[in-house]
């Protein structure tokens, strides 16, 4: 597998775990966390001989499921283990082959908590004897929401002589939390926590939206990019700059959550196999998922939280390697900047913009106005000039809602309007029917006779409704 000697956690880690001690593990991210247990719990199941389900690997992504079960076919190649990746998304007949390996026993599952949930649900899941149970992300998951799956999932489990391993890249007081309900006397483990690897050379541009893609353009011709992940917080966002990008004439593909199962694969396994040199993807991709040699990251838009910056910008450099993060921040997301910097505890340089692209905002990390009025440019990929009707509203995390604006006032229709839940029916505008006409003037003038004693005379103007 081309490991020489351990990283910094593997040889913290790895001594304690074989002593079957609890323990919980904070380290930054492309550190070598996954290998760090795995190779002593495939050490220990295959010695064991275990004819039951003996770990548990809980994750909050499909991806990371799914390369977590290949990093264990690779690690243990040689020894008798056995296991397989659970997670939603899946056609009918995948749906059966994890039900077959529940039931049969495999070594190891790594399972997303909901997924897991759904099989659990069904009585068919033996973990009656669980040995091993490893929290990965753990800081992600309880972020997506997972924290009472995990925990109904840990009372489904052996309390006693089970080890529970729990790695994160961050230490919240929720992951403290969390670890006090779940884990004994465990033992801790505390490396460079939050800051990106020192191989990556950190960038930010001030920039307005409009000029952001040709900014993009411009670095990609300018830089000597071998491949690169362009991050975006918004979903809508990430097929329009793959187009931009392929009209530019740049092999490029896209990733998120919209996507099927087998699309999501597909996209990636072409970019790690190199037959396009960007990929343009939402923060689904920002943990967990190693690849080789990435040379570039660019944010397209500043990340919600600094942590997820740290994430993002963490997919490059990684084992000890070299490479260059971007970052895009347009007059709106300023106030962003100052918190990254504190929880890297560095200051990050603030590049002009190149020559002939016009003024850029000026830096004021105390602005915080949430995208309202002024500027230039929408928050659509390169959108400028006019007037933006979404401009007012803020960065939307992926799969989120559309927010209301300042004021309560409903947001614009528009195409990007959060979709309604299959079978919901909109709501119908007051005096409409089903068929979509208005009932005649003379049945609401009855119905509101009825209603009031003291009607209105005809013409009366009403009370404007409020929003």
């Amino acid at each position: 597998m081309g490991y020489n000697t351990p990283t910094p956690v593997q040889q913290l880690a790895i001594p304690l775990i074989l002593e079957r001690k609890d323990m919980i593990a904070c380290a930054q991210t492309g550190t070598g966390k996954t290998a760090a247990y795995l190779l002593p719990l495939i050490d220990r199941i295959s010695h064991a001989n275990y004819n039951f389900t003996s770990t548990l690997i809980l994750v909050p992504t499909r991806e990371l499921a799914k390369q977590i079960d290949e990093q264990v076919e690779g690690l243990g190649y040689f020894a008798p283990v056995s296991s397989i990746a659970i997670y939603g998304g899946n056609k009918g007949d995948e749906w059966e082959q994890q039900k077959r390996a529940l039931t049969s026993g495999a070594d190891i599952i790594i399972a997303t908590p909901g997924r897991l949930m759904s099989h659990m649900a069904l009585g068919y899941v033996k973990l009656d004897q669980l040995q091993y149970l490893v929290l990965d992300e753990a800081d992600k998951m309880l972020d997506m929401g997972f924290m009472d799956d995990i925990l109904k999932i840990v009372r489904a489990l052996p309390q006693e002589n089970r080890q529970t391993l729990l790695f994160s890249a961050t230490m919240p007081k929720k992951i403290r939390d969390l670890a006090q309900q779940i884990l004994k006397d465990p033992e801790q483990i505390n490396l460079a926590i939050s800051k990106p690897a020192e191989g990556i050379d950190q960038r930010l541009y001030l920039t307005y939206d409009n000029q952001k893609l040709p900014l993009l353009e411009h670095i990609l011709r300018e830089l000597e990019v071998q491949n690169m992940i362009i991050f975006t917080s918004r979903k809508s966002n990430v097929n329009q700059i793959v187009r931009s990008l392929r009209k530019m004439g740049f092999g490029a593909e896209g990733i998120q959550s919209d996507m099927t199962q087998e699309e999501r694969e597909k996209a990636l396994q072409g970019f790690k196999n190199k037959q396009y040199q960007i990929l343009v993807a939402t923060d689904i991709l920002s943990r967990g998922i190693d690849i080789d040699s990435l040379s570039h990251v660019v944010n397209f838009d500043m990340p919600q939280d600094a942590e997820d910056y740290v994430h993002r910008v963490g997919r490059t450099a990684r084992a000890a390697s070299t490479g260059m993060a971007i970052t895009f921040v347009n007059e709106n997301d300023m106030y962003r900047v100052h918190k990254v910097e504190r929880l890297i505890e560095r200051e990050l340089p603030k590049l002009p913009l190149p020559e002939g692209f016009g003024a850029a905002p000026v830096y004021d990390p105390t602005r915080r106005d949430f995208g309202k009025g002024g500027g230039r440019g929408g928050n659509r990929p390169g959108g400028g000039g006019g007037r933006d009707r979404n401009k007012r509203r803020g960065p939307r995390p992926e799969g989120a809602g559309e927010p209301r604006r300042e004021g309560g006032s409903r947001p614009p229709r528009s195409a990007n309007h959060a979709p309604r839940p299959e079978g919901e029916r909109a709501p119908r505008p007051e005096g409409v029917t089903a068929e979509g006409t208005k009932p005649s003037r003379n049945r609401n003038r009855n119905r509101n006779r009825n209603k009031s004693a003291n009607p209105k005379p005809q013409g009366t103007p009403q009370a404007p409704a409020q929003e």
